[in-house]
Parts: C-alpha cells; sequence; structure tokens
C-alpha cells in the first residue's frame, strides 16, 4: 500500500512539473506572438526540447514565412500597381499636352503654312496617343487569359517583310537601311501571322524609337535576332527589359508606352516562344525571339 502511494506521489509530481513546463511554454509562446502582432520579425523559439513543442514551433514558423511572403509580395505589386499608374498618367498626358497645345495655337494662327505644320503635328500627338491606348488594351487581354491564338505553320519573311514596308517611311525618314539576314528565306515556324506581325512591328519600332539608327535582322534556324546600337548601354538592364513600363531613360522623353517589350515577351510566351536581351559589345541591344518549329 505504502509502495503504490509512494508511486503516485512521483507520478502526480511528474505531471505536476510537466503541466507547469507547458504552461510556462505556453505563456512564452503567447508572449512570441505578441512580438510579432507588433510588427516583429522574430522567428520563434522554445525552451524545451519537447518534441510535440518543437514540431509545433517549427510548423508556426513555416506558416509565419509563408503570410510574410505573401505580404512581401502584395507589398510589391502594389508598389509597382502604384508606379505604372503614374506612368501610365506621364505617357498618356504627355501627347495629349502637346497636342492641346498645338491646338491652341492652330487656333491663334491666320498662316496657312503654320496651320498645316500644326495639324500635321497634332495628328501625330494624336496617333502616339491612339497607339499607347491600344498596346495598354492589348497587354490587359494577354495577361487576363483572355487571349488565344490560332496557331499553324506559318512562313516568316513575307510577314517581316510586310512589316518593313509598312514602316518604310520611318526608315526613310530617320535614313536608316536595315541589315536583313536569313539563312533561310523559307523558314516556317508554328505560330499565328497576326502575333507574328505584332511582335516583328514592335522589335522594330523599339528599334527606331529607342536606337541611334542602323538595324540588323538576322535568322538562325527558328531565332530571330533584332540588334541595334543604343545610347548609354550600360544603363540598360537586359533582365528587366521586358517588364511592363520598363525605360532605361529616366526622363522618359521618348513618345512611347513602355509595353512594347513586354507585349512582345507575352505574345511569344502564347505561341510557346521565347525572348530574350542582351547588350553586344557595349554598344548594341540584341533582342532574340525564338519560336517553335513547323511540322514537317
Amino acid at each position: 500500500m505504502k509502495f503504490l502511494i509512494a508511486v503516485l506521489l512521483i507520478v502526480t509530481a511528474v505531471l505536476s512539473a510537466l503541466i507547469i513546463l507547458y504552461i510556462r511554454e505556453v505563456k512564452h509562446l503567447y508572449k512570441q506572438l505578441d512580438q510579432l502582432e507588433a510588427g516583429s520579425h522574430i522567428e520563434l523559439t522554445s525552451n524545451t526540447r519537447n518534441r510535440a513543442f518543437l514540431r509545433l514551433y517549427t510548423k508556426l514558423n513555416h506558416i509565419f514565412a509563408d503570410v510574410s511572403g505573401e505580404k512581401q509580395k502584395y507589398l510589391r505589386s502594389q508598389t509597382e500597381l502604384k508606379q505604372s499608374i503614374s506612368n501610365i498618367a506621364h505617357d498618356i498626358r504627355t501627347p495629349l499636352t502637346s497636342a492641346s497645345g498645338y491646338l491652341q495655337m492652330l487656333q491663334d494662327c491666320t498662316e496657312s503654312e503654320k496651320q498645316l505644320r500644326y495639324e500635321r503635328i497634332i495628328e501625330r500627338r494624336i496617333a502616339e496617343l491612339k497607339d499607347m491606348l491600344e498596346e495598354l488594351f492589348l497587354y490587359t487581354k494577354l495577361t487576363s487569359g483572355e487571349f488565344s491564338p490560332d496557331c499553324r505553320r506559318t512562313a516568316v519573311f513575307p510577314i517581316l517583310s510586310d512589316c518593313m514596308i509598312g514602316l518604310f517611311h520611318v526608315f526613310e525618314e530617320k535614313q536608316i537601311e536595315p541589315d536583313i539576314r536569313f539563312e533561310n528565306e523559307e523558314i516556317c515556324v508554328f505560330a499565328a501571322e497576326e502575333i507574328l506581325g505584332r511582335i516583328f512591328r514592335n522589335l522594330i519600332n523599339n528599334a527606331l524609337i529607342h536606337g541611334l539608327g542602323g538595324l540588323s535582322i538576322v535568322q538562325k534556324g527558328t531565332a530571330f535576332t533584332f540588334s541595334n546600337p543604343v545610347q548609354n548601354a550600360s544603363v540598360i538592364d537586359p533582365d528587366r527589359i521586358f517588364d511592363r513600363f520598363y525605360k532605361a531613360d529616366p526622363a522618359r522623353q521618348k513618345h512611347s508606352s513602355g509595353l512594347g517589350l513586354a507585349i512582345v515577351k507575352e505574345l511569344c510566351g502564347k505561341i510557346g516562344g521565347t525572348a530574350e536581351a542582351a547588350i553586344v559589345d557595349g554598344q548594341f541591344l540584341a533582342i532574340t525571339v525564338r519560336f517553335q518549329p513547323a511540322d514537317e
């Protein structure tokens, strides 16, 4: 009987000690949770080596790490959204303000020669604004999952030729003679004609707007490289050049939406292709797009 009582007393003492230990550990955990709630970035730690508590702390730390990561991602996306809205407002306001100014000058002008010049400038500014809005709508459509291209065996050279002809007046105005080199002018890829045309036009326009003159287009297999000399190549980040609204020019003096290359990247992805950028010889921006080969 005395032995049984002694055993019960020992068991009671052990259980009491464990309960006290657990209560202290719960209070320790509660205190750390208060710190996290107050904005601290501590990692939860245990005062005991009990396996159950250690597993609990590990699980909680993983959960809090995931929550923290999602919060940081959300904050970054909000910052990017605010910057994007600011960029859009700036880009739209620039040609709009210019057109408004020239419209006022046109109204006050009585000389027919100046009136004609003002009208042409206004037309160009309105065209710039129209292009910006079209690219914004297209990019929104591409990223919303509402775009389903009809891909098939497509000849590349005729589409590129049409793009070049359509921009001939710009090449002539800038006195640029493009250098086009194809290994195989009969090359076909698996794509949609309208997508290839949009990709090529955006790449050519990017070279015409932001380049220093000169454009080289080289085909090797299903890869097509568009390269042109650029100013201050060292400030261009090839890893970010396809980001929406990315502009290496902080003054943002070029009249473009900043979405042209982002659209190129999205369109390439929609047809199973890729787009990459690199700075070559410290002075050329080279953008290479690769497409899926056409089935023979």
